[in-house]
């Protein structure tokens, strides 16, 4: 199925079921990857929760919604994933209107600030924000996905086939390196995916957990973001953006979006799967099942992180 061309390539797509019923929170909904995935579960009937750091950006994020999908069930709520009391916030917010939650899609991210910046936790930026705010949110929302049967997808990326943990200061406290920090938080999410998975199978949680990565496309991840101490769009970003819309290697917003699509929805999804592109290198096109990277199979690792995480956010996620 071919949802459309850019300079005569074919624009890959899926079929999404019908989610009429389904209840989907995910996270960075306000533009980029997680705005396209939004669009399309609730294009496809689901009820989307979008939650926001930004309102006024999320309000123009539902605006586009609507514009393209009339009548689509999508809402706003508050969400700050670098406190973590703005985690347990919405937490108690979706808890107490009490429906459960069919789609938990941890997409947002922060990506390679110049210099080390502080979430109001005191984590690293990018380790408190694309790991432990989605640890927190996971667990503030487990009665909710254990009521709903769950489909958990924890968006990680091609930069977690690189570098490692630094066991030794993973707060980057001593020495701050932004790429391999970047690195770490999403090999720390991809592991926490994965015995999230271990954990629900041996306590009958009935959470299906899966990880997905977008290869590479055009988003604004390193664009001019002054907030981050980024004054213009970093030299990567603009090369991304010229191959992309030539359509060389990598993919589109759209495309990118497509395996935590597949992974959320579709009927034929491993448990415990990782999905991705499967272009060249793995950066872009249609999305299909891929090995774990190497980084991720160490099930000591997996429990480790586990734990820490759980030590450093006060979560619970009991049996």
């Amino acid at each position: 199925m071919v949802a459309g061309r850019a300079l005569g390539r074919r624009t890959p797509d899926i079929r999404i079921p019908d989610l009429t019923g389904r209840r989907a929170v995910v996270t960075g909904a306000s533009d980029g990857v997680g705005l396209g995935v939004a669009q399309r579960l609730a294009a496809a009937g689901a009820q989307v929760i979008m939650p926001v750091r930004n309102h006024e950006k999320g309000a123009r994020a539902v605006e586009r919604i609507l514009r393209d999908a009339p009548g689509a069930d999508v809402s706003l709520r508050d969400l700050d994933l670098g406190s973590l009391a703005s985690v347990a916030a919405i937490g108690e917010t979706l808890r107490g209107e009490g429906e459960p939650i069919h789609i938990l899609i941890n997409n947002a991210g922060v990506m390679s600030p110049p210099a080390r910046m502080a979430s109001a936790d005191g984590f690293e930026l990018q380790f408190g924000v694309n790991h432990l705010g989605h640890v927190a949110l996971t667990a503030a929302l487990l009665p909710l996905l254990r009521a709903g049967g769950a489909r958990v997808v924890s968006q990680i990326s091609v930069a977690a086939n690189r570098r490692s943990i630094n066991w030794d200061d993973l707060q980057w406290e001593r020495s701050y390196d932004a790429e391999h920090a970047y690195s770490q938080s999403k090999i720390a999410l991809g592991l926490f995916g994965i015995e999230l998975h271990r954990r629900s199978i041996a306590n009958g949680w009935g959470i299906a957990s899966m990880l997905s990565h977008p290869g590479v496309a055009p988003t604004d991840l390193l664009a001019a973001r002054p907030e981050l101490g980024r004054s213009r769009a970093t030299r990567r970003a603009r090369a991304i953006r010229a191959l992309a819309t030539r359509g060389i290697l990598f993919g589109t917003v759209a495309s990118a979006g497509l395996p935590a699509l597949a992974a959320a929805t579709s009927p034929h999804a491993v448990t415990g799967g990782f999905y991705g592109p499967r272009g060249p290198a793995r950066l872009g096109g249609a999305p299909s099942e891929q090995p774990l990277y190497p980084r991720l199979l160490d099930a000591a690792a997996s429990r480790r992180m586990w734990e820490e995480s759980e030590r450093l956010t006060a979560a619970s996620f009991p049996a």
